[in-house]
């Protein structure tokens, strides 16, 4: 199975946009090293997936995917019962009967017809048949309209497992990125932790040596503490997003689930040429509509088909059995045959067929307003997407300035307390503005790859191969 998504169709943009992405991606590699790993992707372990990785996992496991196959096995199957019709058809049918009391006809004595009409026993009490039929049809407008709309019927079945499989491409993804991110700001946070303890244990050894009151290391103690809380917290909500992730995979929940990632590939994923033109057709969801228009028109011509008369042709063979005794029943056979054509047509039917015409032509209309509707739906979710993928990426290189600035505060607040400059509690808020500041960057960065996923739905570019 080959997975195909969010395909590029050529950056349009002009240079300057081009110079600013290579700036980006190099301060991307330089901002998150703790994501790249070193590990071959043919190497690592199951449990050990990519995004593509997760991707292809919930293609195969995900019992919504496995629902919408078996969606387009069935309709495989319906159009093999609708052609079914086309083919010749066969059967047989055997009788045994015996007569309790035989029939009388009444026969007018043919010696002298006006004498009484008499009353004669007819057939014999035991008697058999085998009968042996093929008809074939040769016009029915039911299996006529089923052949015409077979490729919009299996159309339709691709498409709508395409819709279930690109939401859940986006679906997977935001979760993988969502996890991924959580995870790095515990990192972040550790390395807080970190900071936070040495800043501790210098404020209590300053402490002891008398050089500054208890305030200090009371301070630094409230703020260690604060930090092992957002620790635990961070620590339980990464269980739910690798739990959400997970249903989505269909992946077990017993199994542990590790995410493999490096910076370079997270980069490239931020980045979306903005000049891509809007193409309603380019969109599933508006593909799935007009071959639902095309199936809808179909039934129209189905109802007017309905008029026609239908034609067949059939040929009997019987075998029949006579015989007053049971025993010396299937002695002789009476052996007879027919082949002719059968010719219906319905002549009048309360004006059903009329009604329902004109009730398919409505439906048709209807759908005809849908495709209007959908496009500006389309348009809508288009705007609204690029704007929030536009001031998200404002945002993430806010953030990304906040945290140089932040780090540089913080390195000299340091030095100017430790030289007795400045006092704990200006150490305590730099260390607090860049804790802030990294894990805004990392919001800003799943903000900037959420919304950068709605704009490619938009446009439609993420397409799968299954």
């Amino acid at each position: 199975m080959k997975i195909l998504f969010y395909p590029t169709r050529g950056f349009r943009s002009e240079l300057i946009f081009l110079i600013w992405r290579v700036t980006f991606i190099a301060a991307m590699v330089a901002l998150v090293p703790s994501l790249a790993t070193a590990q071959d992707s043919d190497t690592v372990s199951p449990d050990v997936l990519s995004l593509e990785g997760c991707i292809r996992y919930a293609f195969n496991n995900q019992p919504a995917v496995k629902q919408v196959k078996l969606d387009e096995n069935i309709t495989r199957q319906d159009i093999r019962i609708a052609l079914s019709g086309w083919l010749p058809q066969f059967s047989s049918e055997a009788t045994l009967g015996h007569y309790i009391k035989q029939p009388v006809i009444i026969f007018p004595d043919l010696t002298n017809p006006s004498w009484p009409k008499r009353q004669i026993t007819t057939g014999v009490v035991n008697n058999s048949g085998i009968q042996l039929t093929a008809s074939q049809l040769i016009f029915d407008n039911e299996v006529y309209i089923a052949g015409k709309t077979v490729k919009y019927y299996r159309l339709q079945s691709r498409q709508n497992t395409e819709v279930t499989l690109i939401g859940l491409v986006v679906s997977v993804s935001k979760a993988f990125y969502d996890a991924l991110l959580s995870q790095q700001q515990l990192n972040i946070i550790n390395e807080d932790i970190a900071r936070l303890t040495k800043s501790l244990a210098d404020a209590y050894a300053q402490y002891q040596s008398g050089i500054v009151d208890e305030i200090d290391y009371k301070q630094a103690t409230i703020s260690l503490n604060n930090a092992k809380a957002q620790k635990v917290a961070a620590e339980e909500a990464i269980k739910a997003k690798y739990a959400y992730l997970k249903e989505l995979m269909g992946y077990p929940v017993e199994k542990t689930l590790v995410l493999n990632y490096d910076s370079l590939s997270l980069a490239k994923d931020m980045l979306l040429d903005t000049l891509q033109e809007l193409r309603y057709d380019h969109r599933i969801e508006y593909q799935l509509l007009k071959t639902n228009l095309q199936l809808q028109k179909s039934n129209i011509d189905y109802y007017k088909l309905s008029f026609l008369p239908s034609l067949s042709g059939y040929a009997n063979y019987n075998l029949v059995y006579q015989n007053d005794k049971f025993n010396e029943l299937y002695n002789e056979s009476f052996p007879n045959s027919s082949i002719g054509l059968t010719l219906t047509f319905p002549i009048f039917e309360g004006t059903q067929r009329m009604q329902s015409l004109k009730k398919a032509r409505l439906q048709y209309n209807r759908l005809t307003l849908d495709t209007l509707n959908l496009e500006s739906q389309i348009n809508t979710e288009y705007i609204q997407a690029m704007s929030a993928y536009k001031s998200n990426m404002i945002a993430y290189e806010v953030t990304l300035q906040n945290i140089t600035i932040a780090r540089e505060v913080n390195d000299l607040v340091k030095y100017q307390y430790e030289q007795g400059i400045t006092p704990y509690l200006e150490v305590i808020v730099s260390q607090t503005d860049l804790r802030t500041a990294e894990i805004n960057n990392l919001n800003a960065l799943l903000q900037v790859l959420s919304s950068k996923l709605d704009v490619e739905q938009a446009l439609g570019n993420i397409s799968v191969n299954y």
